[in-house]
């Protein structure tokens, strides 16, 4: 949804989806992503309503929100592109093909083009190891990518 939020709507719709959820077991992951579902990210704001619900600590749910490299803290861009990082992936190029899409981009990992097109993320394996480098845009896989290829799906990002 990428929408930032806040105060009230955020505790309320916080507490909706911890409601709707903390019967699982182990929900705090369920919860932090559909979290990040509703909102693009995991708005600071939710984390006290979360650690009131579930009985744990602030400290334990900022814990995991920050120790997973898949939640977001702040919105993403309208398209979220994730470069792997995983050796397989080094090892056919992958550092190289990252500095170049860096350059591209103009941003840095964790960071979002000015234009609100692109974020740029570090994953550590896609599962494409025999297809390396890999990576991923808006969830759809793209193995075997060279530097004409990361154009391409920086052209159909940007359009």
């Amino acid at each position: 949804m990428n929408v930032h939020v806040t105060g009230n709507d955020v505790d309320e719709r916080t507490l909706a989806i911890v409601r709707a959820l903390k019967g699982l077991e182990g929900p705090l992951l369920p919860i932090l992503h559909e979290i990040q579902a509703e909102f693009g990210y995991v708005p600071q704001e939710c984390l006290p309503v979360i650690a009131r619900e579930l009985n744990l600590s602030r400290a334990e749910v900022h814990g995991v929100v920050t120790f997973y490299h898949d939640y977001r803290d702040h919105p993403a861009g309208r398209h979220v592109l994730k470069l792997c990082r995983a050796e397989a992936c080094q090892s056919m190029g992958g550092d190289d093909l990252a500095e170049r899409v860096k350059a591209l981009l103009g941003i840095d990992f964790h960071q979002t083009t000015l234009d609100g097109a692109v974020t740029l993320e570090p994953v550590y394996c896609l599962g494409l190891c025999s297809c390396a480098p890999a990576a991923m845009l808006d969830g759809a896989v793209h193995g075997r990518l060279d530097i004409d290829g990361a154009k391409d799906l920086i052209a159909e990002a940007r359009r």
